[in-house]
């Protein structure tokens, strides 16, 4: 086992696959992604973006930079501190690169008034956040520096709206893992995290809220039939969460991200809307995410796959391989045509033997790879040949091209 999980190492994959690199003169935990990393990284922005459109979020953009007076406001400033980069100044005023996006999401809101009717609003954003990790806590990937989260925010006109709300998050949640191949019990699991009545240093104090909002998040738990674990003073200051924790490949647990449920922030920022009976009402929020940060799915994902990642994904689909040059041109007219179909496809056209350039698509985890010689220049076609499932014959390019978008398309 420790043989495998050093195999399928993201620290490891990642630089033997070109996916991404570190640099001291950049600074540490502050990831440089490669052309090959990057192609995956907007895949999952793209999935992300894509999914959540379908289920009602409206996507927005905020800036990655704030006054420091909207974290004293919010309550993050005294109870993450540590985690924040220092403030900065300008013109006499303290700004500070953001650690979180709802402060901003809740600015947002307040830029208009909002009816009942309108509720929930699903205020969505890849959001580059940036927090202080301590030097020996940085981890490849896993634990960064700066990283793009997969955020939301959730305003709800009841507490019950927003535990149907939390409960929609976890479909969506449980969606979007089915895609990755993730099963429930085994790759994750959900745990419900709880406050401390007693602790109001780190906690907001409303006994009454707690309690009704940690009984809601355990009937939404219930209710699916999920089994789950409770886990004291693990909640955050404004509200209990329902963390979905992962293994990475060496065993070791992390709280990849998480839906919570919020009572505090609407009496921060004054967050209400106009009921149906024309009257100010308070609302609720739901803090979740999709997928978490992207950087850390991505270690995740690399290790589940051992680099081997699934053709929608894989930062080359297909590989074009001349048998010699005499075949280039041919070579050169079949991969215009696939890259002008969408798909990530690179040439081979070095002096290699068939067999080596063969054996460097294996080594690289390309999904595909076409061989172009006599045969396949007479009859306009190309011989297709599979990572898995291996030689698949002579197709049309048309063939192939109509075939490959469609696994893309479904991301199957």
């Amino acid at each position: 086992m420790s043989d495998e999980a050093n195999e399928r190492d993201h620290k490891k994959l990642g630089k033997e696959l070109d996916l991404f690199t570190f640099s001291d003169t950049v600074g540490k935990g502050l990831p440089l992604f490669t052309p090959k990393g990057a192609a995956i990284y907007r895949e999952l922005e793209k999935f992300v973006v894509e999914e959540e459109t379908k289920r009602g979020y409206t996507h927005v953009k905020t800036p990655d930079i704030a006054k420091l007076d909207l974290y004293k406001k919010s309550g993050h400033y005294p109870h993450y501190k540590d985690s924040m980069y220092a403030p900065i100044i300008i013109d006499d005023e303290e700004f500070m690169l953001r650690p979180m996006t709802c402060p901003h999401h809740f600015e947002l809101f307040l830029s208009k008034p909002h009816s009942y009717r309108e509720l929930p609003v699903r205020f969505a954003e890849l959001a580059q956040l940036y927090r202080y990790e301590q030097s020996g806590e940085l981890m490849g990937l896993q634990r960064v520096r700066t990283f793009c989260l997969a955020d939301a925010h959730i305003i709800c006109a009841s507490e019950e709206q927003a535990a149907d709300e939390a409960g929609k998050a976890l479909d969506l949640i449980e969606h979007m893992a089915g895609v990755f191949g993730l099963e429930y019990g085994k790759d994750y699991r959900y745990r419900l995290s709880l406050g401390n009545r007693s602790n109001t240093e780190k906690y907001y104090k409303n006994d009454a809220a707690w309690e009704k909002s940690e009984g809601l998040l355990r009937e939404v738990l219930q209710r699916r039939g999920s089994e789950f674990e409770e886990a004291r003073d693990e909640a955050a200051f404004y509200g209990p969460k329902i963390d979905i924790q992962m293994k990475n490949v060496n065993g070791k647990e992390d709280t990849a991200f998480t839906v919570q449920y919020d009572f505090c922030m609407p009496d921060r920022f004054d967050l209400s809307y106009i009921g149906s009976d024309g009257e100010k009402k308070r609302a609720f929020v739901i803090h979740r995410s999709s997928i978490g940060a992207i950087e850390r799915i991505m270690a995740f994902l690399i290790e589940k796959y051992a680099g081997a990642f699934p053709t929608w994904l894989a930062p080359v689909q297909v590989k074009v391989l001349p048998i010699s040059e005499k075949y280039a041109a041919y070579a050169q007219g079949v991969s215009a045509a696939l890259k002008d179909a969408g798909i990530r496809v690179e040439l081979d056209n070095s002096n290699e033997s068939l067999g080596k350039k063969v054996r460097n698509a294996k080594v690289e985890k390309v999904p595909y790879w076409l061989v172009v010689g006599d045969a396949e220049v007479e009859a306009q076609n190309v011989t297709v040949e599979h990572r898995e499932r291996g030689k698949m014959g002579a197709q049309s390019l048309t063939e192939f091209q109509k075939t490959l978008t469609e696994e893309i398309k479904n991301r199957s």
